[in-house]
């Protein structure tokens, strides 16, 4: 075994996420290229543990860049900074998150299973 390893896996980091803001548990978050979960709300510190794998129940609304969109299981999940929620298909301006694992109506924001990549 190497002996400079830090963690057996990184699907478990305590980070400075970049976005939201004040991440809570539960809600997606981006930390640069890479998105997950925050498994509790931000501490003190300004440090959140993120859950960067597994599939969750999100939010996601059904829109791409040219506008209302159905989501369709095995549709791409893209995290935009600036819109809430923060998942939905649109790619411009947004970071690959996962895939939806159930539909959402084309306009329409729903809680559905979105597994991460």
């Amino acid at each position: 075994m190497a002996a400079n390893r830090k963690f057996q896996d990184s699907r478990h980091l305590s980070v400075t996420v970049s976005d939201p803001t004040t991440p809570a548990a539960g809600d997606p978050v981006r930390w640069g290229d890479r998105v997950g979960v925050a498994e509790k709300d931000e501490r003190a510190d300004g440090v959140t543990e993120v859950d960067f794998g597994g599939a969750y129940d999100l939010s996601v609304k059904g829109v791409n860049d040219g506008g209302n969109s159905a989501v369709v299981p095995g549709d791409s999940i893209y995290y935009v900074d600036a819109d809430t929620p923060k998942l939905s298909k649109k790619v411009t301006g947004g970071t690959f998150y996962g895939f939806a694992m159930e539909a959402v109506d084309a306009g329409a924001t729903a809680t559905i299973t979105v597994a991460t990549r």
